[in-house]
């Protein structure tokens, strides 16, 4: 894996009293600190309904999923939640085999997150 597929775009949207945060690039050990500091930073600040949307990322890894539990777990400290935005494919089936299907709400688009309809479940 060359150097340039170790990189995460963030892009930021505020959407009303929600965050949107659209991930491009590898979620992993590279760049999981930074995608942390910014998503429990807005988990903590008054901004606690966030978005993630990974429908563009291409990979994510355990240090990945811990970025986004920990987000998770700061924005219900404070009243809020993270939802992700997943296409069907290997970043769902890892949300499910991990039981994190469970615990996050996850959505198939962005539209669907914001309204907050139409959340997928967890395959048997």
């Amino acid at each position: 894996m060359s150097h340039e597929e170790l990189s995460i775009d963030i892009k930021t949207e505020n959407h009303g009293e929600t965050l949107i945060y659209k991930l491009r690039g590898s979620l992993d050990i590279a760049t999981a600190p930074s995608v942390r500091a910014a998503l429990v930073e807005a988990a903590g600040a008054g901004s606690h309904d966030i978005i993630v949307d990974l429908t563009k990322l291409e990979f994510l890894d355990s240090t990945g999923l811990g970025a986004l539990i920990g987000a998770h777990r700061r924005a219900l400290e404070h009243g809020g939640q993270v939802r992700l935005v997943v296409h069907d494919g290997p970043i769902s089936r890892l949300l499910n085999i991990t039981g994190l299907m469970r615990v996050f709400p996850v959505y198939a688009s962005l539209a669907d997150a914001i309204e907050g309809q139409a959340r997928l479940t967890a395959a048997p």
